[in-house]
C-alpha cells in the first residue's frame, strides 16, 4: 500500500489503501488547505516529477530540496562527530542518498518543527540513522516509527559540538540547532523558521503562523532570546535556500529580539 503525502505540506502518511481524508497538519490554525483543496501524492510519483538541487555554502553545511510543498531546504551539516541532517523534506531519490552515502552517510537528522516532518521516516529508513525531535511536539507525529527518538528539556547534545535548542515560539517544542565548529569555528546556527530570516536577509522574526499572519507575544519572543543567548555563533541559515544571515549572526538575532518586542508592544511608532 503507497504512503500518501500532502502536497501542500509534504507530510507523510502511514500506509494505507486511499488516501487520509485531511491532513491533520494543514487543518491547523499554523498551516491551511489551498483553495483547490486537499491533494495527495507518493514518493514514487514525486520521484518522477521533483529532483533535489544542491548548494554548498560553506566546507561542511550543503542545502538540498526540490521545492515542492512549503518549499523549505533541508541542510547536510558535517561535524567532527558525524553528519547531520537538519529539517527534512519530502523528496528523497537515488541521487540524493547516493551523494549523502558518498559524504559518509547521515549520524542523525533533526528537525525544528512539525511543518518539516515530512517523510523523515524514509530518510532514516535510507541512512539507518535516529531522528531526533522534541517531546512537546509528540501529537503531530503522524507517522510514528521506531527511528524516532524524543529529546526533553531545553537543550539535547547529540553528540559534542552539536546542540539542539528548544525555543518554542512557532511550536511548543520549535528547535534550533548550533554547531560550534561550524563557520570555521565561529559557530553556526540552522533556525528552520523558528528564527525565520527575513527577505531582505538583515534581521530575523518569529510567528505562530507565517501564512495566516499570527504574530507571537513579546514574553515568548523574549524567551527565544534568552534561550539562544549562552551560545556564540556567527553565521545563521533559515528555511529557504537563500535565507542566510552571512556573518554577525548572534547580533542579529539579538537586535531582532529588540525590535519585534518593542512594535508588538507599542514602542516603535506604528
Amino acid at each position: 500500500m503507497p504512503s500518501f503525502i500532502c502536497t501542500a505540506c509534504g507530510t507523510q502518511y502511514p500506509e494505507s489503501a486511499s488516501a487520509p481524508a485531511q491532513c491533520k497538519i494543514c487543518n491547523e490554525e499554523r498551516q491551511y488547505v489551498p483553495a483547490s483543496g486537499q491533494g495527495w501524492t507518493t514518493l514514487e510519483k514525486l520521484s518522477k516529477s521533483h529532483r533535489n538541487s544542491f548548494q554548498e555554502y560553506e566546507p561542511g553545511v550543503i542545502g538540498l530540496g526540490a521545492g515542492f510543498a512549503i518549499g523549505q531546504r533541508a541542510l547536510l551539516v558535517r561535524t567532527a562527530g558525524g553528519n547531520m541532517l537538519w529539517d527534512c523534506v519530502s523528496t528523497l531519490d537515488a541521487a540524493t542518498v547516493t551523494l549523502i552515502k558518498g559524504l559518509g552517510g547521515l549520524k542523525a537528522i533533526a528537525i525544528s518543527h512539525p511543518h518539516f516532518y515530512t517523510s523523515m521516516n524514509e530518510w532514516a529508513h535510507a541512512f539507518d540513522c535516529p531522528i531526533h525531535l522534541h517531546a512537546a511536539d509528540k501529537e503531530w507525529i503522524v507517522n510514528p516509527s521506531s527511528s524516532i527518538k524524543l529529546w526533553q528539556g531545553d537543550t539535547y547534545s547529540p553528540w559534542d559540538g552539536v546542540t539542539l535548542i528548544r525555543c518554542g515560539g512557532h511550536f511548543p517544542g520549535g528547535t534550533v540547532m548550533h554547531s560550534a565548529g561550524g563557520a570555521g569555528g565561529r559557530g553556526l546556527v540552522c533556525s528552520g523558521d523558528i528564527l525565520s530570516v527575513t527577505t531582505d536577509r538583515k534581521w530575523v522574526t518569529f510567528m505562530r503562523s507565517y501564512p495566516n499572519f499570527i504574530p507571537l507575544p513579546a514574553d515568548t519572543v523574549r524567551r527565544i532570546g534568552a534561550a539562544m543567548q549562552p551560545f556564540q555563533y556567527d553565521v545563521l541559515y533559515g528555511h529557504y535556500f537563500d535565507r542566510v544571515i552571512a556573518t554577525n549572526a548572534k547580533a542579529v538575532v539579538e537586535a531582532s529580539v529588540t525590535r519585534y518586542v518593542d512594535a508588538v508592544e507599542g514602542r516603535r511608532g506604528y
